[in-house]
């Protein structure tokens, strides 16, 4: 009996296991345009969408490579960064300090993100990105981010071609009106993507 109970425990698992990750991957198409597209997807327990971006850019690993390892300029793209700064590099390691724009009357956010870099047999690279809000001492004038969970993906796709995969999970922190939260899960992917896209295919 004990062995046909585990046996039950461990399908029973395998089926709650099997479940969330189908919820997590349920992406609604919400946006395609300029070769980019956006898909949302509800995560349990939040307020606030997951968002995914996906495109193919004619470049390189390496030119895609510095334009993220280059963390102050790197807020030329990301989108409503007001300003990043590298904190600390260590390994395979880096976390970054970043403050965005906000539109009136929410409060601008800032946050403090752990980056993991990932490199895999493909030729693939991936970076985890994971919000660590008590890392520094809240600044004025700032609501912390309380919540970051995603990735980058660049994946080769034969001669100068490149997938590029940006897929995020925010909780803003304070309050932030529906209006603002549903347009920035479609923006920030796809306005980030295109301007990345930009420069890495000049």
């Amino acid at each position: 009996m004990g062995s046909l109970h585990r046996m039950a425990v461990l399908c029973g698992l395998t089926v709650l296991l099997a479940t969330a990750t189908a919820q997590a991957e349920d992406w609604q198409v919400a946006k395609e345009k300029d070769g980019i597209k956006v898909s949302l997807s509800e995560v349990a327990g939040s307020d606030y969408k997951a968002y995914r971006g996906v495109t193919v850019m004619k470049t390189t690993m390496a030119k895609l490579r510095s334009l993220q390892e280059d963390v102050p300029r790197a807020c030329d793209w990301i989108h409503e960064c007001k300003s990043q700064k590298l904190l600390k590099h260590e390994g395979d390691k880096s976390w970054t300090y970043t403050q965005f724009n906000t539109p009136w009357p929410v409060t601008p956010r800032d946050s403090v993100l752990e980056v993991t870099t990932e490199e895999g047999a493909d030729g693939s690279l991936t970076r985890k990105l994971k919000g660590l809000p008590e890392y520094l001492p809240e600044e004025k004038g700032f609501v912390r981010v309380t919540k970051v969970e995603g990735f980058w993906k660049f994946t080769p796709k034969g001669a100068d071609q490149v997938e590029v995969i940006y897929q995020v999970h925010t909780e803003p922190g304070g309050s932030v009106p529906s209006m603002v939260a549903n347009k920035f899960v479609v923006d920030a992917p796809f306005n980030t993507l295109k301007a990345l896209k930009e420069r890495a295919e000049k």
